[in-house]
Order: structure tokens, then sequence, then C-alpha cells
């Protein structure tokens, strides 16, 4: 029998309950004193149950209210306001399951992806991947029925094209990986997870070294690290410490990836790229280093560790010491580990000088240490010997050849957390900026090249390249013939650098995403384009797109997973307004589309409305809303097609869409609607006579005799009735007969 949505929700909302539960009672042990499990089901009304022994049973609802009811003085000490977000909507979706509410597949997912974030943040990483299991089964399913309902709605997902003769679509120039194809990215979700690959859990993707670095674009600061590291392990310098910090979504992971595979590699100038970075250096070949990994969501600070072969750790310098050298590199360390006590540097170089050349990665590292604080007798130390710990490793591994430290630390207040995170990152950066060599993110011009290695497979015939150069050249001529119809700097040879370097995708739709969408605290840039970028090739390879580039007016947003991807970011009632004035069976885009030929020839009012809705969604209530016009057409018009037609079905669209707002020549949607639209839409409902009547009243009352004979609706010249919206009234009355009055 299959598992219904509501069953799903009802599961997730237990091993919710069982992950939360060690947090919850640490952080109120810690901050609200031994006393508060006598009074806490008294507070505020919770339905609490107890056991026979007075212990609590925990359910959901009440952990929950317990987090919300204390969070100015408990909770907020260790997370931020990204996580209190959740704990709300987790709230409310118990809320709706309790009211047995119907669930969808969006719903759904929606929960168990608060649900996996929530419990990501506290370190309870069992239920996390339990709860992520779950959460990927929905969205294949999801998948599977989203397949059915396109081959039902195949005419309206795909729009018409007319590009100019000769040039190939991108389809019949360059392929998509076949998970990208087939839609197995789904199940992969580009989620680049350390811990899983240092468990085996990974798809080859991210845990086989050989798949990983095909896929990869080696960057500037990639390959600076990499080279870093090669140095380091064969003993011919390199910096010691590297710290990584990005924005949300900025790649750590992924470089921390590159570096383990590096590491572990028996041959790692085998690897692809590897070579001709070592060409440089000099060094023909990389010495395996022993590896250590430590990702601070996966482990618990309250609980103590078994490894395979029976040694307990419990804290990171034991789990460390263990992965480097196994139970005798941890007897070294075992008073430290069982005493909860930084071990001092000189312990630690001379663990680190038994196991050189050895690579140790830190990822998450505030999201643990942020637990700590403000808490006494906890089994992975406190918060002081924790930081005290960074230090001294940082200063051991420095003063040891061949050991290389790397660490991942925050740049966005959605990782950081509460108090007690924005106090970890203060006191690791201290600690990390004595010594710690800088490293750069990928520029947005080496993110086109590694979104198109992700999803594309290599380019390899001349035919391809040729191909992809016709293109090219078509839109940098059309940007040229047409200059002011169109951004200045897309006339300039630049550009068509551009257009190279990101094909088969349109520079403006990574420009978009990577600004207007990379602005949203949940949208992580390199991550976000990728899970949204695989689902719309999958909709448009499957639907047979024809377009030349993968252009901001050709996403599918009425496909069920890209709309699901965009409105993970959003409002829910984003929803809404796409369904009534952007895309899908009765969209008002779609409707002006058919009811003129010209426009419908191109898709023309729809690629305009998905145009602006992607540069105007993410910032529609900020100080300086929309998209200027030029912009808009960038985002449609292909070579071949008509510019003025486009600008047609712009001021259709401005006269018709509920949600649409107009400011000099910027355009965006919002969501409430137009004071124009809804005026219109008012006087629509109301009855011709209805109003008729209300004017004669009108001016009955503002007439200095009110007299009035009669009105009616003057004939035009043809002597025919004018439509309701260009009728003059004639007031016919002793005072006004010299003719008609508006």
């Amino acid at each position: 029998m299959a598992t219904t949505n509501r069953e799903r929700v009802d599961r997730g909302l237990h091993i919710l309950a069982d992950g939360l539960q060690g947090f919850v009672e640490r952080e109120m042990d810690a901050r609200a004193g031994a006393s508060w499990r006598t009074w806490i089901d008294h507070d505020r009304g919770r339905a609490i149950t107890r056991r026979r022994d007075g212990s609590i049973a925990w359910e959901v609802q009440p952990l929950l209210d317990t987090m919300i009811g204390n969070w100015r003085d408990v909770f907020s000490k260790t997370l931020g306001h990204a996580e209190r977000s959740l704990v709300g909507e987790l709230k409310d979706v118990r809320n709706r399951w309790a009211h047995q509410d119907a669930f969808s597949y969006d719903d759904t997912h929606r929960a168990l992806d608060s649900a996996h974030r929530l419990l990501n943040a506290v370190s309870s990483a069992a239920q996390a991947r339990e709860i992520d299991a779950m959460r990927q089964e929905v969205m294949r399913t999801m998948f599977a029925e989203q397949r059915r309902v396109q081959e039902r709605r195949q005419t309206t997902l795909t729009l018409q094209a007319a590009p100019k003769a000769g040039l190939k679509p991108w389809r019949e120039v360059i392929t998509p990986h076949p998970d990208v194809a087939t839609g197995r990215y789904l199940v992969a979700e580009f989620a680049a997870d350390l811990a899983q690959v240092v468990r085996g859990d990974a798809g080859p993707e991210y845990g086989d070294p050989a798949e990983f670095f095909r896929r990869t674009f080696i960057t500037t600061g990639l390959a600076r690290l990499l080279r870093g590291a090669a140095e380091r392990f064969s003993g011919r310098g390199g910096d010691p410490v590297v710290e990584l910090q990005t924005n949300f979504g900025g790649g750590k992971t992924h470089s921390m990836l590159a570096l383990y595979h590096l590491a572990g590699a028996d041959d790692a100038t085998a690897l692809s790229g590897v070579d001709q970075l070592m060409a440089d250096t000099g060094i023909t070949s990389i010495p395996r280093a022993r590896r250590a990994v430590f990702v601070g969501t996966s482990w618990s600070p309250g609980e103590i560790q078994r490894r395979p072969d029976g040694t307990e750790v419990q804290t990171i310098w034991g789990d460390l010491a263990w992965q480097m050298g196994g139970a005798e590199a941890y007897g070294m360390l075992a008073n430290s580990d069982a005493q909860g006590l930084s071990p001092g540097s000189t312990l630690l170089v001379d663990l680190l000088k038994r196991h050189v050349p050895c690579l140790i990665l830190i990822d998450e590292w505030v999201a643990f240490v942020r637990q700590l604080y403000g808490k006494t007798g906890t089994a992975a130390g406190s918060f002081e010997t924790n930081l005290t710990f960074a230090q001294a490793l940082s200063e051991a591994v420095k003063a040891v050849p061949g050991a290389l430290l790397v660490a991942s630390l925050p740049a966005s207040d959605i990782e950081i957390g509460g108090e007690g995170g924005k106090m970890a990152l203060s006191m690791l950066k201290n600690t990390f900026g004595r010594v710690e060599s800088s490293w750069r993110p990928a520029s947005a011009e080496e993110g086109y090249e590694i979104v198109r290695r992700r999803l594309f497979e290599p380019m390899t015939e001349r035919e391809s390249f040729g191909a992809r150069d016709a293109v090219v050249k078509a839109y940098g001529d059309l940007y040229r013939e047409n200059g002011a119809a169109f951004p200045s700097e897309c006339s300039e040879a630049a550009y068509r650098q551009l257009l190279e370097k990101a094909y088969p995708i349109h520079p403006e739709l990574f420009e978009r995403l990577n600004t207007d969408w990379g602005a949203l605290d949940k949208f992580q840039r390199t991550r976000g384009v990728l899970r949204l970028m695989a689902s719309v090739i999958n909709v448009l390879w499957e639907s047979g797109d024809k377009s030349l580039m993968i252009m901001p007016g050709t996403l599918p947003l009425e496909d069920v997973a890209v709309h699901a991807k965009l409105l993970d970011y959003l409002e829910q009632k984003w929803d809404a307004i796409i369904a009534a004035d952007i895309d899908g069976p009765t969209a008002r885009a779609l409707q002006i589309d058919r009811d003129n030929q010209n426009l419908q020839r191109y898709g023309a009012t729809r690629r305009v409305a998905r145009s602006i809705f992607l540069a105007s969604a993410p910032n529609y209530a900020g100080a300086n809303p929309g998209v200027d016009d030029r912009r808009i057409r960038l985002a449609c018009v292909q070579p071949g097609e008509t510019v003025g037609t486009f600008g047609d079905a712009l001021r259709r669209l401005a006269d018709q869409a509920s949600y649409l707002y107009v400011d000099q020549n910027r355009y965006w949607f919002a969501t409430q609607p137009s004071v124009t639209r809804l005026a219109a839409d008012r006087a629509a409902d109301l009855a011709r006579d209805d109003v008729l009547d209300r004017l004669v009243e009108r001016l009955r009352k503002k007439s200095p005799r009110g007299d009035f004979a009669a009105v009616h609706v003057a004939p035009d010249s043809s002597g025919e009735v004018p439509d309701e919206m260009e009728a003059r009234l004639v007031i016919l009355a002793p005072q006004y007969t010299h003719g008609p009055a508006t």
C-alpha cells in the first residue's frame, strides 16, 4: 500500500522530535536551571506528557512550543533568525497535520526540507539523514507524477521560437549529463556533503575521485589551494593553514572535497586537471596523505562516538587523532579527550609528526562550537576549551612540515546562528587571522564554467564548436544592430566572450540568478543555480526545446519541478501570482499570446512575463524594484526574431496583468494587485446601466436646477454607439442643451 503524504509528514514529525529532544534539554539545562522540568508543563499551558518516573515523554508540539516560548532567553544564544523561522514553520506544519489538513507533494517536501535544515542546525546527524532520505523519496515521487502531468500539458510547456535560419538550437550542439537529461539529479540534489563522502554514502559525482574531478572546473582559487596542498604534502613549502570563508553556497565544501580526494589518491596526477596544475610547480608525484575530517553538523556535542575498533571518543581532538592513526594515535590524546580539556600544541606537534603528510579538514566548525556556548560538563568539552584547541592546532600545524589544516567559517548570517555563533566566529577568525592563508572563491565568469561542467557533457566535436560560435556571433550581431533596444554593454566584444563562456546558458540568466536570487538568504549561489538549472534543462530537453540558448524567457515556470525549486525561496503567495499572470493553462500571458497570432508565433508574452518575474520576484519590495525594458528584451529575444514584437507583448501585458507594476520604463511583479488593475477589474464587474444611473444621480446632485431630462450614450461620427470605456454622456437639460458633456 502506497504511503500517503500525511503519513510522511507524521513520520517526519516523529523523527524531528527524536532529533530535537537532546538539544532542547541541553539548552534548557544550561540556561534555565535544573528546575525547568518541574514547571515547563505549567508554563503557557503546554500539553507535556510525563512518564511514571516523572521524566518528560517529549512529542514534537511541546518541543517546538518550548523553543518558541524560551527563544529569547535560551535558544537565541545558539540559533539564529533562520532557525527561528524554521521552528515557526514546523509548528504550523504540526498544527495542519493535527487538524487533518491535506498535504500536497510540495507541502510535504517543504516540511521535510525545513525539518532537515533544523536538525542539521542542532547537529542531530542521524535524524537529519533519515529525514533527508524521506525528502529524496518525495522528490522522486514528485518527479514521476510531474512527468505524467507534463505529457498531458506538452502544448503549454513548449514555447514557440523562430530563431534565425541555419543556426542550431542548443540541444543539437551540447548534451546534458545523463543524470540531468533523465531527471536522476533529483536524487543527488547537487548536495556536496563532506560527511557523506567520508562515510562512503555519496554518489559517484562526489564520492568517486575520478568522476568528481572530471566534472569539476578548477577555478583560480581552487587551483591555488590544490597547488599549495601538493607543495605541503611534498615537503616543498605551501601554506600550513587555510581558512575558507565565503557566503552561503560559495564553494567551501566543494573545495574541501577536492582536497580530500587529492590527499587520498594513489596517483593524484591521474585526476583530471591535476597534472596541468602540477606542471607549474615542478612536482611530478604527490605522496598520499593521512586524512582526518570533522563536520560540525554531523556530531552532537552531547554524544560519545564509538569507532569501529571499539574506541570511544567525545571531543573533536580525540576524533581527529583516531582518524589519523587509530587507537594508537588516539591514545596520545586519550586523557585530554576523557577530561574534555584541550591538548597543548606540543602534544599536537608530536601527533602530527608521526603521521605526516596529513590533511585535517574541519567543516561547519561554528555550527558545532556554538552549541557549547554557556554550557559546562558536556562530553565535547566547553566552549572555551574548543576555541583553545583551535589555536593550539593551528600553531601545531604551522610547526610541522607536511601537515595541512583547512577549515571553513561562515560569512553569511544564515550560517552563523545566534549569540554563541557570533562569538565563536569572532574568536575563530581571530585565531586563524594569525596564521591562515587567503583563499578566493570562484568569480562570476568561473561560475559559468562550473555550472556547464556539472550539467553538460564536454563538447569534443569540431562541428559543435563551429555551431556554438555561429550562435554567439548571431547574438552579437543582434545586439550591435539594435543597440538602442538592449543594454549598452551587449554591443561590446567583451559580452560576446561572455556568451561563449556561458553557452548554452545565456549570461543574462546567470546574472539574474547570481545577483537577484543570490541575494536571498536561502539561495546557495552555486548549488542553488545548479539545482534550478538541472530542473530547467531536464524539462527543456524532454520537451524538445528549439531555442538557440537557454534564456530567462524560456524558463518553464509551469513545470512542477522548476516551479517548486523557485518557490522554495519565495513567499507561498507567489504560487497564485504565477498561475494568474505568468505561466500556466489560465495565465494572462498565455491568453494574450493566444489572442494575437503574431505574439503566439514567438510565445512572446509568456517569455516577457517569465523574464520580468525572474528579475523582480526576489527584490520586489526593495527600494528600486523592477527591471528596465532593455533588459527584458535581452532576456527574451533571439537572433531572427523581431525585437518590436516583444515590445508589443510587454505593453499588452502591462495593460492586462493583475500583479504587474510599471514605473516609467521599469517593470516588476509584486504580491498585491496593482491599483490600475484593481480599478479595471472592479469596473468590469459593474453593469452599464448601474454606472449610468449612478452618474445621473451624481450629476443631479451637482446641477443648479436638478432638472435633467435625459441621459444617454452619444453615437460617434459613424453613427455607432461607442464602447463603454469610450462613451460620452449627453446630458439633456434646459441649461445644457448646447451639447454633450463628459
